[in-house]
């Protein structure tokens, strides 16, 4: 009895490992798209921060754009060459329109270790986005 059962966790194992592997570097995955998330909301809010706080002269839309960049350069993991930059957009209102808002929103297509690749040779890559509105001081 001994003698037939030999070999079979091998088997076994062999059978499961693919599917191991690709729970486990889904889990990987998911975790680096969520912490992507969490810095591009972030540096949408410190965007609209820079942005509303009061001094004189107020900051324009290209020195709040690199206020968010500088936030997510060296932040954001990105596998492969050519780490493509977020898109930032800043959206103020009006003069004279009660409450003077700034709305900041952080667009950065997520390419990761295999899924965002996968996704985007399909035609619908990974974005992630992040946005932020506040109140003028």
């Amino acid at each position: 009895r001994q003698r037939t059962q030999k070999g079979a966790a091998a088997v076994e194992f062999a059978l499961l490992l693919p599917i191991l592997l690709f729970v486990f570097f889904g889990i990987v995955e998911l975790s680096l798209a969520l912490y992507d998330k969490a810095i591009i909301t972030n540096a949408s809010r410190e965007g609209a921060r820079a942005g509303i706080v009061a001094r004189n002269p107020k900051l324009t839309d290209a020195e709040i754009r690199q206020v968010v960049l500088n936030y997510t350069n060296g932040s954001l993991i990105h596998f492969g060459p050519g780490k493509p930059p977020p898109v930032v957009n800043v959206v103020q209102s009006t003069v004279g329109t009660t409450p003077s808002t700034l709305g900041v929103t952080v667009s950065y297509t997520y390419k990761g270790l295999g899924v965002g690749t996968m996704l985007g040779a399909l035609g619908a890559p990974i974005v992630l986005t992040g946005s932020t509105s506040m109140v003028n001081e």
